[in-house]
């Protein structure tokens, strides 16, 4: 690999034709507005570069990512109104930004992809887990709606019926569940993860790349779009949500590692 160069708290190591995309925001890679906008920035420059032809998405430390800090406020996360666009934010806006990249990604998920972590995971082409992996859309725990284009890729991914335990449960899924309903393509000893997610866009690369994304293109030619029309909805909820009590319950009782005290108000 070449030296590591970053944009923001995001790491980019190119090697042939693979770059290593990290982040690298501990301690659990919280999710914001300024980091998936670096994030798109760079799998966008890559995407052009003329010479990477696929991309590994992985992350430093225990956690892929532990999605959005609710208890920030929505503004400093992202996840407050565009003043231009009320129907939309931000975070979303990067969201369908990383979905319409054109660069084939492996993710290497050490850890939890917890929330709109689980979201991010679902940008790669390929996700190789490690066996600590840990995967949830634990939304209804939080007092909150499904977000980051969830309700559209993960149906899209492994079925509607499992996607619809993971979303009305918020139960977590581990690495094992995880390979049985396709949400992962393989499992790999924690000490071997980033060399085989590499290995598995090295595969990629050493084919024709025009062929590669003009077959990307039509496998995922409606991703994008499917996404903004999820995130519109998914956000149209979570507005709403975000002023109950409780949201704010489930805020809390996450935080405090406690069953949410639920009222429906």
């Amino acid at each position: 690999m070449s030296a590591v160069t970053r944009i923001g708290d995001i790491q980019i190591a190119r090697g042939g034709f693979v770059a290593t995309v990290t982040i690298d925001r501990p301690p659990v890679n919280s999710m914001s507005v300024d980091l998936m906008r670096d994030l798109a920035d760079a799998l966008e420059d890559l995407g052009r570069d003329g010479v990477t032809r696929a991309a590994v998405l992985a992350a430093t430390g225990k956690v892929f990512c532990a999605g959005a800090d609710l208890t920030r406020r929505a503004d400093e996360i992202g996840i407050a109104a565009r003043s231009d666009a009320p129907g939309t934010n931000p975070l979303y806006d990067e969201a369908v930004r990383l979905f319409a990249t054109p660069l084939p990604i492996v993710a290497a998920i050490q850890g939890a992809a917890i929330g709109a972590g689980l979201g991010l995971a679902m940008i790669a082409d390929l996700r190789i887990a490690a066996p600590e992996a840990r995967f949830a859309a634990n939304f209804v725990k939080l007092g909150f709606h499904p977000g980051f284009g969830l309700t559209y890729t993960l149906p899209r991914l492994i079925g509607r019926g499992p996607a619809e335990v993971m979303f009305l449960t918020g139960a977590r899924v581990d690495a094992g569940q995880a390979l049985g309903m396709g949400l992962v393509n393989e499992i790999v000893p924690q000490s071997g993860l980033l060399a085989a997610a590499q290995a598995h866009a090295a595969s990629i690369a050493e084919n024709a790349p025009l062929a590669v994304r003009a077959a990307r293109k039509t496998l995922r030619a409606d991703l994008a779009a499917g996404v903004r029309a999820a995130t519109d909805r998914e956000f149209a909820e979570q507005q709403w949500l975000m002023q109950t009590d409780d949201f704010r319950e489930g805020v809390a009782a996450v935080n405090e590692r406690r069953p949410g005290d639920f009222k429906g108000r």
